[in-house]
């Protein structure tokens, strides 16, 4: 496999890249507007009112401002606790509270009451329930073609503890896109992922193409947990050889100072270099920015790659 010239990780006089920024210290390309807006209060008291939960809010998604303010939001189904505690993550995790059966419902009322065109829908992990959750993943999509038959739809889905089964039920219902974020790099799955596992979670995006070849599939990396440049290159040339067709590349950001810490903060420059190198690759679409994440721009993504039009 090549790999990019080191010049692309470290910067040596006269690259014109800056040097990089203590883990400590955020740099100026991180920082964003504090949310707000009309739009944006809006999509909150529409949550609210619905009782819907957004990875937007539970996992601190520093896009969330933008991103309702053009009426886009993540919606987070079965509930708000995690069953698993992946120390990078700001998702609640404990005991979870039964399935809602009427969730997928209020979920597609709000997709209508929005207006949108794309909607991305992801979950916590229900390693409690038989199936993972995989029947309210089903079930969201049916409600949601149902009341908005012109908006195309994007799954965030969890592993299912790799159960073909499971996976076969979401494939099934046909969503437009299927995400699984790989997020890390082999050697660090143990201390970032320890629910997870960096084999099942390829296995997963290869048996989606197998279900179906004319699925569109999905995953993302972060970056900054102390993973080196060739271990991030291998893990999205394995992303494309499970035949992933769109990747997102985005800097992971501690939420609290309980969560594993930002080993190092990738400039901007650092992105351009690893999107170069997955279009060679040949992924569809590849979006790639210290602010991006699954669902950053998403309706973006899925019209680039071709799930919309």
């Amino acid at each position: 496999m090549s790999s990019l010239p080191l010049v692309q990780l470290t910067p040596r006089r006269g690259d014109n890249l800056p040097a990089p920024v203590p883990p400590e210290r955020k740099p100026p390309w991180l920082k964003v507007r504090a949310p707000g807006g009309e739009n944006f209060a809006q999509v909150r008291r529409l949550m609210r009112d619905l009782r819907l939960h957004t990875v937007c809010e539970e996992a601190r998604c520093p896009n969330v401002g933008e991103c309702w303010e053009h009426k886009a939001a993540t919606f987070m189904i079965l509930g708000d606790t995690c069953t698993r505690n992946c120390p990078y993550c700001a998702v609640a995790h404990g005991r979870p509270q039964p399935l809602d059966e009427a969730e997928p419902r209020r979920l597609a009322e709000a997709v209508a009451a929005m207006g949108m065109r794309h909607i991305v829908v992801t979950s916590v992990d229900r390693d409690d329930l038989p199936g993972g959750g995989a029947e309210q993943f089903a079930a969201v999509v049916a409600a949601i073609r149902l009341g908005s038959p012109g908006t195309s739809v994007e799954l965030l889905i969890p592993d299912f503890k790799g159960s073909d089964t499971a996976l076969g039920l979401v494939v099934a219902a046909k969503p437009d896109i299927l995400n699984h974020n790989l997020e890390t790099v082999r050697r660090l799955y143990r201390i970032a992922r320890p629910g997870g596992r960096y084999e099942r979670a390829l296995e997963l995006l290869r048996r989606a193409k197998t279900m179906d070849s004319s699925l569109l599939t999905k995953s993302g990396l972060m970056v900054g947990l102390g993973e080196q440049w060739d271990e991030l290159l291998a893990a999205i040339a394995d992303l494309r050889a499970a035949g992933v067709d769109i990747l997102t590349l985005g800097q992971y950001l501690r939420p609290t100072a309980t969560h594993l810490p930002v080993a190092r903060y990738y400039p901007p420059e650092e992105f351009v270099a690893l999107k170069r190198y997955s279009d060679d690759l040949g992924f569809r679409h590849v979006e790639s920015g210290p602010l991006v994440r699954s669902s950053y721009h998403a309706w973006q993504q899925a019209a680039r790659a071709g799930a919309t039009t």
